[in-house]
């Protein structure tokens, strides 16, 4: 995969891959995957770090204090509870790739809130990762963020295994293994759907059931 990946870029020419997926399919385990390996390995490196950046689509979900004045707190991982129209213009600031440095925002797990400007991508970047749930939404801002993609690689594993990662997840952030179990079924699930109806969409498809870096 990292070959491939590595493939996208020819010369000084800018790629973005774009990874996406259902919550828990193991999005963030590849990218990490991959970018260990084309930092670890790359002849385009040449000795520097700044050829590869990483874009996740959380640093872009809206804060808790926008989500409660809208109503959306109990839901938040749904395609209406990020900032899609920050995202593509990101997205598309990157390929145009005029900027000395782009900045765009990280996503702190411990406190689940967005932190601004925590990423920096210089225009020597000649590779960016970017990974999330709605990347290949055919409406509105996803979708103009969709054409400035390279490539896109759409990954899944075993819905029975993807929910238990979930579950676990919620639980290691604070969740009982109740509320863990509510939250999957009513929020996560329903996104995972969601997501699912962008696949045809995909440059290529990844079955990560039995994977592991």
């Amino acid at each position: 995969m990292a070959v491939r990946a590595r493939g996208l870029v020819a010369g000084s020419e800018r790629a973005v891959l774009a990874i996406v997926g259902a919550p828990g399919a193991g999005k963030s385990t590849l990218v990490d995957a991959l970018l260990r390996e084309l930092r670890a390995g790359s002849p385009i490196a040449a000795g520097r770090q700044d050829w590869l950046a990483h874009l996740p689509m959380d640093g872009f979900h809206l804060s808790d204090v926008e989500l409660d004045r809208l109503g959306r707190r109990d839901r938040k991982g749904a395609i209406d509870t990020f900032d899609s129209a920050g995202y593509a213009a990101t997205v598309r600031r990157l390929v145009e790739r005029t900027d000395e440095i782009v900045y765009a925002p990280g996503f702190e797990r411990d406190l689940e809130q967005p932190i601004a400007a925590a990423i920096a991508i210089p225009r020597a970047a000649q590779l960016i990762l970017t990974e999330g749930l709605y990347l290949l939404h055919d409406d509105g801002d996803w979708a103009k963020a969709a054409r400035c993609f390279s490539e896109s690689w759409f990954v899944s594993i075993d819905d029975d295994i993807r929910r238990e990662r979930l579950v676990a997840r919620h639980v290691a952030y604070g969740k009982s293994v109740g509320a863990a179990e509510d939250w999957v079924e009513l929020v996560d699930e329903p996104n995972a759907r969601l997501v699912a109806g962008s696949r045809s969409r995909a440059t290529m498809l990844l079955d990560l059931t039995g994977w592991s870096t």
